[in-house]
This record gives C-alpha cells, sequence and structure tokens, in this order.
C-alpha cells in the first residue's frame, strides 16, 4: 500500500492579452485576472508561493509558482529555498 505523504505542483502560468480590447485596457485586464486567480487560491485555502513574475514585452504575465495539490499536505515544497 502507498500514501502521499507530500503533494505540490509547479506551474508556469501565461496571462495572455485579449485581442479585442485596446492594448492598455488589455494589459489592465490581464493584471485584474492574475490578481483573482491569486485571489481565487486564498479563498479556497490553497497555499501557494510565486516563484518568478515576468511582463512580456507585449504586456502579457508569465508566473512561476508551486502551489498546493488537491489540499494534501505540501511538507517543506512551500518552504524558501
Amino acid at each position: 500500500m502507498k500514501r502521499i505523504k507530500a503533494a505540490c505542483l509547479e506551474q508556469t502560468v501565461h496571462f495572455l492579452l485579449k485581442d479585442d480590447l485596446p492594448h492598455e485596457m488589455a494589459v489592465q485586464a490581464v493584471r485584474a485576472e492574475y490578481e483573482h486567480y491569486q485571489n481565487q487560491m486564498q479563498r479556497s485555502r490553497t497555499r501557494f508561493r510565486i516563484l518568478e513574475e515576468q511582463e512580456q514585452p507585449d504586456g502579457s504575465l508569465v508566473v512561476k509558482l508551486k502551489k498546493q495539490y488537491n489540499h494534501y499536505d505540501s511538507g517543506a515544497y512551500l518552504e524558501e529555498a
């Protein structure tokens, strides 16, 4: 028998600009979507740590993060390295 002792996901999420909006509004929408994503994880009590945020030349955003998987214990995965 096996049991999961700790689990964590490492993700790279690309928040893309919407094509149907003017550039400035699209950049603002990307920031709002990113904030909403963080708030959603906080509301669901998902532990996470942002590793890196990179704003792209077009204004989109690439975020690397570690987050808790299915509310399993995340062990030392989310601790500062």
